[in-house]
This record gives C-alpha cells, sequence and structure tokens, in this order.
C-alpha cells in the first residue's frame, strides 16, 4: 500500500525484497555516523520485525521510501512511538535514514514534510517530535525545512554519556 505520495517519491508498505538493501543502509558507517553503531544483518532483521509490528499495533510506522521513477529503496521515512525515559515521551517521532547515493537530492525534506502533514491530516496527530545528536547538522536542517521549532537540548538516556551523540536537540511541531 502507498500511504504518501509526492511528486519524486512514494511511502509504502514494507516488502519483503527491502530487507536487504535496508541491511546495507544499517550496515553503512557513514549513514550511522550519528547512530551509537552500525546495524549488522540479524539486528536490521529484529529492527524490520519492530516496524512492521508498530505498524500492526499503531496503524502507522516508519514507511519505506521508493523513488518513484527508478522504483528504487533509498531508506525510510516516517514515525515511531518514542518510549525511552525522558520528559517528553511517550510522544510521536517523525524520523527519516537515507541511503548515501540519496543525499542531496532535498528527498528527506520532500517526504518529511508530505510525511509530517498526513500524520497531521490523515493520523490526527496533534504534536508530533523529533530528535537528533546535535552534531547531527544535516537532520537538524530537514527539521527546520519541514517547519518545526527546535525546543531544547537534552541528553539522551539510551547513549553512554561520553559519546559525541550523547547531547541531542528537541524539535516539535504542532497541529495547525
Amino acid at each position: 500500500m502507498i500511504y504518501i505520495e509526492t511528486s519524486r517519491l512514494q511511502l509504502r508498505d514494507w516488502k519483503d525484497t527491502d530487507l536487504e538493501p535496508f541491511s546495507r543502509l544499517n550496515g553503512d558507517k557513514e549513514v550511522m555516523a550519528y547512530f551509537p553503531k552500525t546495524l549488522s544483518v540479524e539486528e536490521t532483521k529484529l529492527f524490520y520485525q519492530t516496524i512492521t509490528d508498530e505498524f500492526m499495533q499503531c496503524g502507522y510506522g516508519l514507511y519505506a521510501v521508493e523513488v518513484k521513477e527508478s522504483k528504487a529503496f533509498i531508506g525510510f521515512i516516517g514515525f515511531h512511538k518514542a518510549i525511552f525515559e525522558a520528559d517528553f515521551t511517550p510522544c510521536i517521532e517523525i524520523g527519516w535514514r537515507l541511503k548515501r547515493e540519496a543525499w542531496g537530492n532535498g528527498y528527506a525534506t520532500e517526504g518529511a514534510a508530505a510525511c509530517l502533514q498526513y500524520g497531521f491530516n490523515v493520523l490526527g496527530f496533534n504534536d508530533v517530535y523529533s530528535f537528533t545528536a546535535d552534531i547531527n547538522t544535516s537532520s537538524k536542517g530537514v527539521m527546520e525545512k519541514i517547519g518545526m521549532s527546535y525546543i531544547r537540548d537534552f541528553n539522551h538516556p539510551k547513549v553512554e554519556k561520553d559519546s559525541p551523540l550523547y547531547k541531542h536537540v528537541l524539535y516539535h511541531a504542532r497541529k495547525k
């Protein structure tokens, strides 16, 4: 099923054939630079199962993204229920992860903007959050381009205190 369509992208259900390129994506050190580590094939399979389970439980999730013209899988953009221990959780988070070859084309911004509107207008969300390591300037740029507002910094409780990824930024968008 296609949930969201933009001029260049389709945000859709996952297919079994996505698992292999998804595993490559999660094993790419550059793609995963702002995460504590890359994911193995087994960890990717578990993440894939978590994504599909969240769709079943919540009716939304991290949508597989493909480029319309080529039908190429390039990653995910979508929603996740963040439940780690913080004063703003549980919350609906919007996030994205795209393969390196897709970077620099505006796909993350295009897909995330459409996804955010889908969340407000179709799924009925009133508030959506996003967060990333403070050093991840690219994702902060996407958050700002899609109309999210910076709230504050916080230390991510699931990241080691001595890691450069420990300091995070929190962004928010509210249904208008």
